[in-house]
């Protein structure tokens, strides 16, 4: 029952929602194209700015019944890219003799270099429904994150596009990793006079662990200019069991006149430890309490379709390219290689422990501005990452948003990234409001601005509780002028006025009667 249990959860996990760009997504941040940092509503803000859940105190309570996000993303392929590759011929300075200055391979060879090889990367969120929830300053989240990235060297696509013309030896290690997590986060936000201040606190509970160990494995080609050969060396490396802690701060000034400034640091503080003894190691290892055995309830090794390995073990292939020429083409012993097999992974300083090793969780930088009124929000945001992993990118990106709010119920939103070459993304949506329930979607062309151009895409819908006056509880601005009086005080003056104007009349007849009784008076 409990390997049941747990590989629905991992088909859950996998198969429920992807994004890309952001740990954290919802629809309006995908429609908005990540202008989010100073417009974030609820625990919204949880992953963008804690600090604005200080600003959140007038506002009722928010619970997630619902979400889903799908997203699929690359950094070369597209139906725009593929067609100009059609039938075509690529060229490196001064190769065409038609056109001297065709510079096309080179182009498209630095746009692999920008990224570093030919990448892949997925973000699968989760956010588990009824646990994400906002009060006031104050909100709790859990996520259950399963993200992967993949890059194919560039020594590869050197290759393939120059030969050995360029360099004799060429990289051909592999990046790999993959992982799922589940994020535990307490967020408090404290306003003062000017500004606001908010904070993250994030239990990191490593699930799962499959990567190539960067330090342990090595692959090169060595070309010349009579043969090729080259050999390699990987240990994949699995972790099941792993905790860490994370730490998001943000920064908010005040509105004034309808406009808002913040910065925020997400995943200041964020590494993951596996191999470390604990519940879901507990959980997995089945009665025995050991991994590597048949009463194991998941083994990560066996589940991508390697050997079963415990712990203290990683898997090891090798390979190896003989002296390759025109005339060895056809030998099969050109390209020799060893079958996956299990390797001992243990502590050098403690060989009754496995080989501890740490994941760290990307972080992010972000600072935006934003203007709002009745009508409409505009937001604007810059940030980067300080590194080319998951979902994070050593680079900076601008981001803008709009949300027009004429119609109550439901926003409409549009929003515009760029970030050099190879990044651009268009989103759209609209939400929903009614009642206690809101309803927001969203769609973002990745890597593009249309169909043809976009190298993936992202769909997020979502659904939300809040109290049943609505979400927004802030009285409605007056009109033009003065503001009218209540009905109230407008009846009780009315009669007051009448019957000052009475009394004033009563009073003529009385002034003028008393001089007649004075001259009456004096008569007598």
């Amino acid at each position: 029952m409990k390997r049941l249990v747990f590989y629905c959860l991992i088909i859950i996990v996998m198969v429920h929602t992807t994004i890309l760009g952001q740990i954290k997504r919802d629809p309006r941040s995908v429609a908005m194209a990540n202008a989010y940092t100073t417009i974030a509503d609820g625990y919204f803000a949880v992953g963008y700015n804690p600090a604005m859940l200080a600003y959140q105190q007038d506002k009722p309570f928010m619970l997630q019944l619902f979400g889903f996000d799908l997203g699929l993303s690359g950094n070369f392929i597209s139906l725009k890219n593929l067609n100009s590759l059609s039938g075509d011929t690529l060229y490196a300075a001064g190769e065409n003799p038609r056109n001297p200055n065709d510079n096309s391979k080179d182009r498209l060879f630095r746009q692999f270099q920008d990224a570093g090889g030919l990448a892949f990367a997925q973000n699968i969120h989760l956010p588990l429904p009824i646990i994400n929830y906002s009060s006031g300053n104050m909100a709790f989240t859990s996520n259950l994150v399963w993200m992967s990235n993949i890059v194919f060297p560039l020594g590869i696509l050197e290759l393939l596009f120059y030969g050995n013309g360029k360099q004799p030896e060429l990289d051909m290690t592999f990046n790999l990793e993959v992982f799922g997590i589940n994020e535990l986060g307490f967020t408090f936000a404290v306003p003062y006079d000017r500004f606001a201040l908010g904070v993250t606190v994030k239990y990191l509970q490593g699930l799962f662990y499959f990567g190539i160990d960067p330090d342990s494995s090595i692959a090169t080609i060595v070309t010349s200019d009579y043969h090729v050969y080259g050999s390699g060396k990987y240990l994949f490396r699995f972790g099941v069991g792993g905790s860490g802690f994370g730490l998001d701060l943000g920064f908010v000034t005040k509105e004034y006149n309808g406009f808002r400034a913040g910065v925020a640091l997400i995943n200041a503080l964020g590494v993951i430890e596996w191999n470390k003894q604990g519940l879901m190691k507990d959980l997995v290892a089945g009665p025995d309490g050991t991994m590597g055995t048949d009463d194991d309830v998941f083994n990560p090794a066996a589940f991508l379709g390697f050997p079963a390995i415990s712990e203290y073990q990683a898997i090891s292939y090798e390979y190896k390219i003989d002296s390759v020429n025109a005339e060895g083409l056809s030998s099969p012993d050109i390209f020799t290689s060893e079958p996956f097999k299990a390797v001992d992974n243990r502590d050098p300083n403690d060989p009754d422990k496995p080989k501890e090793f740490k994941t760290r969780y990307p972080a992010i930088f972000r600072a935006g501005v934003s203007y709002s009124n009745e009508l409409f929000i505009i937001s604007s945001d810059i940030w980067t990452g300080f590194t080319n992993k998951f979902y994070a990118h050593a680079g900076w990106r601008w981001s803008a948003g709009f949300e027009f709010l004429k119609f109550q119920n439901i926003p409409l939103r549009v929003g515009f990234a760029f970030g050099g070459p190879t990044f651009k993304e268009l989103g759209l949506g609209f939400g929903y409001h009614t009642g206690p329930l809101i309803f927001d979607f969203g769609f973002a062309f990745k890597n593009g601005v249309w169909l043809h151009s976009m190298q993936g895409l992202n769909l997020s819908l979502q659904l939300t509780l809040t109290s049943f006056k609505g979400r927004d509880s802030k009285p409605a601005a007056p009109s033009d002028g003065p503001a009218p009086l209540p009905e109230d005080a407008a009846t009780d003056k009315e009669p007051e006025e009448e019957s000052g104007s009475s009394d004033e009349s009563s009073e003529e007849p009385t002034q003028d009667a008393e001089p007649d009784s004075d001259e009456s008076l004096s008569g007598e």
